[in-house]
């Protein structure tokens, strides 16, 4: 069988044809026109996942999507978003996409799909605990259990980067919040820690913070890129101390950071870990920008099944 996995983000939106063992056979990506509402946003994806069908003699079973926003994945309807897609909120995907592709479609979380994708076929394979940390533009995480990801009782379950941090005392939070990780360990709050800092003003974001800390040209970057390193791998120790998983495994865009970055948080994580917990593999993510896409047609599969989530 074959099946079709979405990633619908605020600056992109993928797809691709999957198999049922989880192989991407060919994927297809044009910018998400965020700015034009959600009508032009979903017509993207119909779009996309049409040219997706048609690249295979072989019908599609059934289409995932993992969408950014809080996403109640029974009525595939977008719960609430943040101004990246502006309009986006109560959205029935689901229903939308379910009427013009004319198959079934499951509606997820981005964030859950990333990480549904790295517990099938990533670095979490073969695990039934499988902690996922992504840090990019923001800083989300989700707990799989056995294949499915724990959305807890109003999905938000695993917003790892909304939890208090002592690096980002007093500084506002995107989701309205303030204090939170999200404000010094995603990409805009590195960037945002190394400009509080006095940092070069020429510097325009935190891939160039992250290059100037690599080359060791700029000690302002280097102890930024220390903060942030830290405040996530801090987080992290202490979710996997709630959880007890087999494996961490981070991924996202600050995961290409550079070893300063990487050994930075593996050391913050294991100064956290209880005593059991001592020899927990911390892995960088396996799947790259496709565990989204792979996640998404597995919740397809899922669905498929008759599995329920949780």
């Amino acid at each position: 069988m074959l099946f079709v996995g979405a990633d619908l983000g605020g600056t992109k939106t993928t797809a691709g044809l999957v198999t049922s063992a989880g192989t991407l056979l060919r994927s297809f990506t044009r910018p998400t026109p965020a700015a034009h509402g959600p009508t032009a946003v979903v017509d993207t994806v119909v779009r996309l996942v049409r040219e997706a069908m048609a690249a295979s003699e072989e019908a599609v079973t059934g289409v995932g999507v993992g969408a950014a926003g809080v996403v109640d994945p029974v009525s595939g309807t977008v719960l609430s978003a943040t101004d990246a897609l502006p309009g986006w909120a109560g959205t029935p995907l689901r229903m939308l996409l379910t009427e013009r592709l004319g198959v079934p479609v499951a509606v997820d979380n981005d964030v859950y799909a990333h990480a549904m994708g790295e517990a099938w076929r990533g670095a979490g394979a073969g695990l039934s605990r499988v902690l996922v940390a992504a840090a990019g533009t923001g800083v989300g995480g989700c707990l799989v259990l056995d294949g499915e990801p724990y959305r807890g009782a109003r999905h938000v379950a695993g917003s790892v980067g909304h939890v208090p941090a002592a690096e980002a005392d007093g500084l506002p939070c995107p989701c309205g919040g303030s204090g939170h990780l999200e404000t010094v360990a995603s990409g805009p709050g590195l960037h945002a820690l190394y400009r509080r800092r006095g940092g070069d003003p020429a510097v325009g974001d935190a891939r160039q913070v992250c290059a100037r800390a690599a080359a060791g040209t700029d000690a302002v970057a280097a102890a930024a890129v220390d903060v942030a390193a830290s405040a996530l791998g801090r987080a992290l120790g202490g979710v996997a101390n709630l959880y007890d998983p087999d494996v961490v495994i981070v991924g996202g865009g600050l995961a290409g950071a550079g070893p300063r970055w990487g050994d930075g948080l593996v050391g913050a994580v294991r100064a956290e870990l209880m005593p059991p917990l001592v020899g927990l593999p911390v892995l960088p993510a396996g799947l790259g920008a496709t565990a989204a896409v792979i996640g998404a047609a597995r919740a397809a599969m899922l669905a498929y099944e008759g599995k329920t989530t949780r």
